[in-house]
């Protein structure tokens, strides 16, 4: 439940103004990069809509409402395993400040949401690819297509998705709504060569399709809180018992190949969200059971170039075959997103992020050339990108809240204090 929250006006005579949501609004705050009006129903005084008006008469901005909702909401950081449970982050003092921030607010998520730029372009290929394949009749090239690993990125996507949603991050929302989209495309595409059984492909586009509905229904406010809460669980307990199969499938030969990692870390989960809806569990543990499908997913693409490492390692011929232009792109879509996440302390976007943009990207970018497959001028040109980008966004980041050393900003994204 939200608390109200207490705003004091700049006007020397204003009192001060609470804002408190009415029981049929929603509990979170509303965000919307278009109305300048993102606040759920409120009710408050004549006398405090007179401050608002007074204050409002002095804003350089003729958005007032929507710049102050965004200031309050990304200058607290989110907790590593709750989103809902911010911690205050001091802010620098100045009217100049406010206006940085404002800025580089607007720039952060033009950047994230201009990954979907590279991203699609990442997928478009094996669509084209599928496409002519469906054409010429030639189905049983389809048949390399893993369509488990297919659907297992798409669980990742919707779980994303809805982390997302929950913290009204449009432009996050954006490219993972973008990734579960291509994804299906090439699952329909796959069903089509019968390459996908047809159970699976009838259950898959369910879940897409509820998956999608649900999420925007909420990021819209207009869900019932208890069709979101069976979502949530739903993503939890698919996410835990998707994430250790496949990390136990990574290793295959080597071990055996079973299904009682995936068996066991169902059960596991369903017994966690039992309990966690029963109210067995303290409040931490939860708000841990609550986040586990947000790093569930993360570690999910997080687990992916450990794969990858581990196939180059059996097989280090195979590495020629990887796409140097790939493995960029793959660099460029998740750097873009890594401002963003610094600057609303978001621990586990910017983990994820950080980890595909340099595990995934770079260094399968270092391996490239380790086998002459790649030029040093474009292998370096590609590093000085990467690390000049993410050393910019925290400097950027200590610019606008006016800190003395980017260490502090890196301490508040990690331990959020």
């Amino acid at each position: 439940m939200m608390t109200p929250t207490t705003l004091t006006t700049t006007a020397s005579t204003a009192a001060p103004i609470t804002l408190s949501p009415s029981p049929a609004a929603n509990t979170r705050w509303r965000h919307s990069t278009t109305s300048p009006f993102p606040f759920p129903s409120l009710s408050f005084s004549s006398a405090a809509a007179a401050a608002i008006l007074t204050r409002h008469r002095h804003s350089p901005s003729p958005h007032f409402l929507s710049l102050s909702h965004r200031r309050l909401r990304l200058n607290q950081p989110v907790a590593a395993l709750d989103a809902d449970s911010p911690v205050p982050i001091p802010q620098g003092r100045g009217e100049s400040k406010s206006e940085r921030f404002r800025e580089w607010d607007w720039w952060t998520g033009k950047f994230a949401a201009g990954a979907n730029v590279p991203f699609l372009l990442l997928q478009l290929p094996q669509i084209e690819l599928n496409a002519r394949n469906l054409a010429a009749g030639n189905t049983a090239a389809l048949s390399a297509v893993p369509w488990l690993g297919m659907l297992t990125g798409l669980l990742g996507n919707l779980s994303l998705l809805s982390y997302f949603a929950k913290k009204r991050e449009s432009e996050a929302m954006l490219v993972q709504t973008l990734g579960v989209i291509s994804t299906y495309v090439v699952i329909v595409q796959l069903a089509m060569a019968e390459a996908m059984p047809a159970l699976y492909f009838g259950l898959t586009s369910a879940v897409v399709a509820t998956g999608l509905i649900v999420n925007f229904l909420n990021y819209l406010s207009v869900i019932h809180p208890s069709i979101w809460s069976f979502w949530e669980d739903f993503i939890t307990v698919g996410g835990l018992s998707v994430l250790p199969q496949v990390m136990w499938s990574t290793f295959v030969p080597y071990v055996p190949n079973s299904i009682l990692p995936g068996s066991l870390s169902f059960a596991i989960a369903v017994a966690a969200v039992i309990l966690s809806r029963t109210g067995k569990l303290s409040e931490g543990g939860s708000r841990f059971v609550g986040a586990l499908s947000g790093w569930t997913a993360t570690l999910l693409f997080m687990w992916m170039p450990i794969a990858q490492m581990w196939t180059n390692f059996l097989n280090p011929d195979n590495i020629k075959g990887l796409s140097a232009i790939s493995m960029l792109l793959a660099t460029i879509g998740n750097g873009l997103m890594l401002p963003r996440a610094i600057l609303i302390r978001d621990l586990m976007w910017f983990t994820g992020s950080a980890w595909a943009s340099v595990l995934y990207g770079w260094l399968n970018l270092a391996f490239l050339f380790c086998v002459n497959s790649i030029s040093r001028e474009f292998f370096v040109a590609a590093t000085a990108g990467l690390f000049l980008w993410i050393g910019l966004a925290f400097w950027k980041d200590t610019q606008v809240r006016e800190y003395d050393s980017p260490l502090r900003s890196l301490r508040e994204l990690i331990f959020r204090s």
